[in-house]
């Protein structure tokens, strides 16, 4: 059975099939050159003396008749390589071949010879020409299988590095994916459910919450395309998603910033941060009866970027936001995206809180185009860090 990239192999373009004629051809050419370079320097050492055209004609002519033969043969491997599981079939068809390239070199002198002239007299094709193509050519031959099957193994070698590579890449992106695929529905269930809640009751709350998060939606789409943003658009995506929050709310959450301008434009993944503070939302400020706080914190620190989020707790009811799927779909993207370079922790807070802590290698700056995107309005406060 022809393997897939043997099948490559055999449709390969006609400017490919060109490419191997003409790579035969001045192979064969070169090889013919050198050997009527080294027929007239023996000649010369013997003290014999041959016309140089006599000698480039016959050894050319005859290398020449070697480029179909070689095509003939690269394409034949091709057909059938010899491999595991098919050594004696490809064994015995190649033997044939090469036997058959003999009696076509046979024949191909015999025929040419009274123009060309290897010959001091006309040979006789089974007592001259024959043995003399059997011992010449049969090694010939299984030296052009052998350097096609070396070409064809290393073409396939290589394809089977592209495809590995191809793959990893899908791999991670398709892991990512599923990851982002359960962040994003846990905060829209949430909101939605709220903006049902709040219909009945307050038109005019359900009306702004449901804009803000029409505007929030479209504006996570747009980043999810991406693989970076810059912390400027991640920070403002994640305000625009606690004013929703701060609707449904209302004062029972207080949202401070502590983010120090000189690491807006750091490159982070996308929604990296949205799914820690509504960890901290739901387990901490929602549960609460008094107002509580999400405090969330950016700096550069030790040739990193430093982000901390944090909250007042559940004012004594247990604690479950280290169990939640949002820090643990944060650390497969961390893994996936950073390996060990990137670090998460979680501590508790003197008030009883908690605190998750991000530390990120920095990136390569992103393009003006990206890096800028998120520059208008922003919608979270700067302080200046020491």
């Amino acid at each position: 059975m022809e393997s897939a990239e043997q099948t490559r192999w055999l449709s390969l373009p006609p400017r490919s099939w060109w490419g191997l004629w003409l790579s035969a051809f001045v192979g064969w050419t070169a090889y013919g050159l050198l050997y009527a370079h080294q027929v007239m320097s023996m000649a010369a050492d013997m003290g014999k003396q041959y016309a140089w055209a006599d000698v480039l004609r016959t050894s050319l002519v005859g290398m020449w008749g070697w480029v179909p033969l070689t095509v003939s043969l690269f394409w034949l491997v091709s057909r059938v390589p010899i491999r595991r599981g098919n050594v004696a079939r490809a064994c015995s068809i190649l033997m044939l071949a090469a036997f058959a390239m003999v009696v076509v070199r046979a024949v191909f002198i015999h025929t040419l010879d009274p123009w060309i002239g290897w010959y001091d007299s006309p040979p006789d094709f089974w007592s001259d020409v024959m043995p003399t193509s059997l011992y010449s050519n049969v090694l010939i031959s299984w030296i052009m299988i052998g350097i096609a099957h070396a070409l064809l193994f290393s073409d396939e070698a290589r394809a089977q590095e592209r495809r590995a590579a191809e793959l990893q890449g899908l791999l991670a992106q398709a892991r990512l994916d599923a990851i982002a695929a359960q962040l994003n529905p846990h905060f829209l269930f949430n909101a939605l459910n709220s903006i049902a809640e709040l219909v009945h009751h307050d038109a005019d709350r359900a009306d702004r919450m449901l804009v803000g998060l029409s505007a929030l939606l479209r504006r996570s789409l747009d980043s999810s395309r991406l693989q970076w943003v810059s912390l400027r658009e991640e920070l403002d995506l994640l305000a625009q998603y606690l004013e929703i929050e701060k609707v449904r709310l209302g004062e029972r959450m207080q949202v401070h910033w502590r983010v120090a301008a000189d690491c807006l434009d750091e490159a982070v993944p996308p929604q990296l941060l949205q799914p820690l503070v509504e960890n901290a939302v739901v387990h901490a400020i929602a549960r609460r009866i008094r107002p509580g706080s999400v405090r969330i914190g950016a700096g550069l620190a030790g040739g990193a970027l430093w982000l901390d989020v944090e909250d007042d707790g559940a004012e004594g009811l247990p604690d479950v936001e280290g169990n939640g799927i949002g820090l643990a779909n944060t650390r497969a993207r961390l893994q996936a995206l950073y390996g060990d370079d990137a670090a998460l922790s979680i501590e508790a807070t003197a008030t009883g809180g908690t605190r998750v802590s991000l530390r990120l290698p920095r990136r390569q700056a992103l393009p003006a185009h990206v890096r800028d995107g998120g520059a208008r309005n922003a919608r979270f406060d700067l302080v200046a860090l020491p």
